[in-house]
């Protein structure tokens, strides 16, 4: 019994020195890259779900924002303009009938991000999910595409944070 915990103690003391000794290091949770403290959030609508989405987001995880052109400390200040978005539904599947059973809902997102004294980069990705259309089960079908799309803005908008710090690194 004894012998078991000391190999296992001894284990894991091995296993830690040879995470340290190749360089592993657990990551921040950083979403700004350093040097810059908030975010201005803008778009072409300002009342979109995807910006809407964005400030939840940012809300949620406290990353410091604003929704007006900063004043003080723009040299700080990342700022994102989203463009709005666009669905578009792709047909995977149909019934012996005919009547479609499966859509692959694909969520454009474009946006544009401007570091301080560089250069504007316009970004464009898809989120994509399949939805599945069943023809029995009619009722509440709109409330149940609202929430899938709430849900792909939401994936955009944590993808668009995620992908902040190696924009900023990227554009040096």
């Amino acid at each position: 019994m004894k012998t078991l915990k000391l190999t296992n103690w001894s284990l894991m003391i091995i296993a830690a020195i040879m995470l340290t000794g190749c360089g592993f290091k657990l990551r921040s949770g950083q979403a700004l890259p350093a040097g810059y403290n908030q975010i201005y959030l803008s778009g072409t609508q300002d009342f979109s779900p995807l910006k809407r989405s964005m400030e939840e987001y940012l809300n949620r995880y406290e990353i410091p924002f604003v929704l007006s052109e900063p004043q003080t400390h723009p040299y700080s200040t990342v700022a994102i303009y989203l463009m709005p978005d666009t669905l578009d539904r792709r047909l995977l599947s149909l019934y012996p009938t005919g009547q479609v059973a499966e859509y692959e809902l694909v969520l454009s997102i474009r946006y544009q991000v401007i570091f301080p004294g560089k250069e504007a980069q316009f970004i464009e990705f898809d989120v994509t999910r399949e939805y599945q259309d069943d023809p029995d089960a009619i009722l509440a079908k709109s409330r149940e595409l609202e929430l899938v799309l709430s849900e792909l803005r939401q994936q955009a908008a944590d993808r668009i944070i995620r992908m902040l710090p190696s924009q900023g690194s990227s554009n040096l």
